[in-house]
């Protein structure tokens, strides 16, 4: 690791995965999926239609009331259901949204499951971080940045970063990952007070991807591993949920300075979608304003310190 993180390399890609673990997502599955659990959370009632029966055997609305709301057949509507999208238009699918009340991110993740565009996946290319980009990096004295990539990959960073989210220099590349560092590391855990919505987060952004990639080995064995390794990745995958959270606040129990509120805005870079940067600063002059600066101050040796202080 050099003195600083933003000159570093490119993450290298971690090793291939085994024959056993390069099984894609299956699409079909995942679009059948994703329309059933947004079917499900929607009752007659929230779409102005009338409830028949006391007793439903579905949560949620029927098949045949959905297609009814979108304006389509109800045999249509369940051979998509069934992961049969390739014959469906944009107009159907469009209709479809709007039945189910969709997000853009939604819609959006539901055009990329019915109507995938074919992304060659190149096994032994890692993600890259422009020069210049590492330059700007390098500029950004006391400010918490990082650019982060496919799969929620962690690609470079700067100082302030380090000592805020804690010395991912000293990890292997295969590690600087969020889904792995939520997930896998209890010190992440204590890290963010509202861990849930950060996890929640960082499986919606894993779902987006699924969706642009479902033939990507590496995200395929990504969300194999968590599912096996961690109950509350399993059951957050198996939700479906779907969003673009381009900025916002966390509120971290840093072990140095204890509770800082920091805000972060995510840019997505217009020449690779795949890639944003996302930096995180403090209200000036408030309590988390100094407590940032007294972080930063100690550069990567901060969670070390804060850790060793509270063990005395």
């Amino acid at each position: 690791m050099t003195d600083d993180p933003a000159d570093e390399p490119a993450a290298a890609q971690p090793p291939e995965p085994s024959p056993s673990e390069e099984q894609p997502l299956d699409r079909r599955a995942e679009l059948s999926e994703f329309l059933r659990s947004r079917r499900a959370r929607l009752t007659p009632e929230d779409v102005g239609l009338p409830r028949y029966g006391h007793r439903r055997r579905v949560p949620g609305l029927r098949r045949e009331e959905l297609s009814q709301l979108a304006g389509v057949s109800a045999a249509y509507y369940t051979r998509l259901e069934q992961g049969n999208g390739r014959n469906v238009s944009a107009e159907v699918l469009e209709a479809i949204a709007r039945a189910l009340r969709l997000s853009d991110a939604e819609y959006a993740h539901l055009l990329h499951l019915a109507k995938p565009k074919r992304h060659k996946v190149r096994r032994a290319a890692a993600q890259k971080v422009r020069p210049g980009l590492r330059g700007l990096l390098h500029t950004l004295e006391g400010v918490p940045a990082y650019v982060v990539g496919r799969r929620s990959d962690i690609l470079a960073w700067t100082r302030a970063a380090a000592a805020v989210f804690g010395d991912w220099g000293e990890l292997p590349a295969r590690e600087r990952n969020w889904a792995r560092l939520v997930f896998l590391r209890e010190d992440y855990r204590d890290l963010f007070v509202d861990w849930e919505g950060k996890a929640a987060d960082v499986v919606s952004y894993l779902r987006m991807d699924a969706g642009c990639y479902p033939d990507d080995p590496r995200l395929s064995s990504l969300v194999g591993e968590l599912s096996v390794k961690s109950d509350d990745f399993r059951g957050l995958w198996a939700a479906h949920d779907v969003k673009e959270k381009g900025f916002g606040a966390k509120v971290l129990n840093h072990p140095l300075v204890g509770e800082m509120t920091l805000s972060y805005e995510t840019l997505r870079l217009p020449e690779d979608q795949d890639q944003a940067l996302v930096v995180y600063h403090a209200e000036p002059d408030s309590p988390s304003a100094e407590s940032l600066r007294l972080v930063t101050g100690w550069g990567a040796d901060a969670t070390r310190a804060g850790e060793a202080a509270r063990r005395a």
